[in-house]
């Protein structure tokens, strides 16, 4: 098949490299260039929006521990065989650095370490989502590239030109030589970067604010995330028939859209502030006659 197919895309022959005693892993370099270049992305539009630059990385400090121990933990819970089933090791729940972290829970608990670094810096979320929401699809894109030198991830077998070669190692038990499959982290990294210039251009010709920015990020990565998953082939539970993915992205992407709406209703338009609001009188009344608050 692979002779017939001169256009399939080979897979990396390597995902780490070793600097004598120290294993150097494409899958962290993905994750951290990924990192980077949010950060780059987020301080770009915070301060075009009128912020300090410098918050953005105090913001950071929080957000993306959060949001890295979330990712593992949604991982686990959603593929716990692999660390507690039958054969299972427990312990390779922490190795971070072999692959698995969700996306939801890296949202999830990322954005309560968000919410702690806004508190602490004194802005308000809303806009601060709003300014990382691009560099966030941005960020995922880059991160698909570490299961493409892990060979994780791909989805079923196809006969398409850009089919992708996978190592008999990592090949699914009982598929012939010469199998191709879907690249399903090529197809997510062009929809994730398609979907941050989307959301550049449509902020910058709405005027989108309070929230509205990062709330279409969810639409759009839920829209492509749910059928991407359903070309995927890899063990995962099912609830209905349909991967928990399947249905994580259905109900996340119908939720952020009416919000969206919702909020849109609400509050057209830039936000009018990026800053927290100061204690008032009272407040400064009750918390001086009040030594517990």
């Amino acid at each position: 098949m692979s002779a017939l197919l001169p256009l399939a895309i080979p897979s990396p022959p390597a995902g780490v490299w070793h600097l004598g005693p120290f294993p150097l892993r494409a899958y962290a370099f993905a994750i951290l260039l990924g990192i980077v270049v949010a950060l780059w992305m987020t301080r770009r539009r915070w301060v075009e929006r009128g912020g300090e630059p410098d918050t953005t990385l105090e913001i950071a400090f929080w957000a993306v521990p959060f949001g890295i121990v979330g990712g593992r933990i949604y991982h686990v819970i959603t593929s716990p065989d692999a660390y507690f089933g039958v054969g299972g090791e427990p312990i390779r729940a922490l190795y971070i650095w072999e692959g698995g972290l969700g996306i939801w829970g890296a949202v999830a608990l990322g954005g309560v370490g968000a919410w702690i670094g806004c508190r602490r810096q004194g802005v308000r979320l809303a806009p601060w989502a709003d300014a990382l929401a691009p560099g966030l699809l941005v960020a995922q894109a880059i991160g698909r590239l570490g299961n493409w030198f892990n060979q994780e991830l791909f989805g079923s077998p196809t006969t398409l030109p850009w089919g992708l070669r996978i190592d008999a190692d990592h090949m699914p038990v009982g598929d012939p030589a010469g199998t191709l499959y879907h690249p399903t982290f090529l197809y997510e990294m062009v929809w994730n970067l398609a979907g941050a210039a989307l959301l550049i251009w449509l902020d910058r010709k709405l005027q989108l604010g309070y929230g509205r920015v990062f709330l279409l990020y969810v639409v759009i990565y839920t829209s492509g995330r749910l059928w991407i998953e359903m070309l995927r082939i890899d063990p995962a539970h099912e609830i209905g028939g349909l991967r928990i993915n399947v249905w994580t992205s259905i109900i996340v992407g119908l939720g952020a859209l009416v919000a969206f709406v919702v909020v849109g209703r609400r509050h057209p338009g830039r936000d009018t502030t990026l800053l927290l609001a100061p204690p008032t009188v009272q407040d400064d009344e009750e918390i001086a006659t009040d030594p517990a608050r």
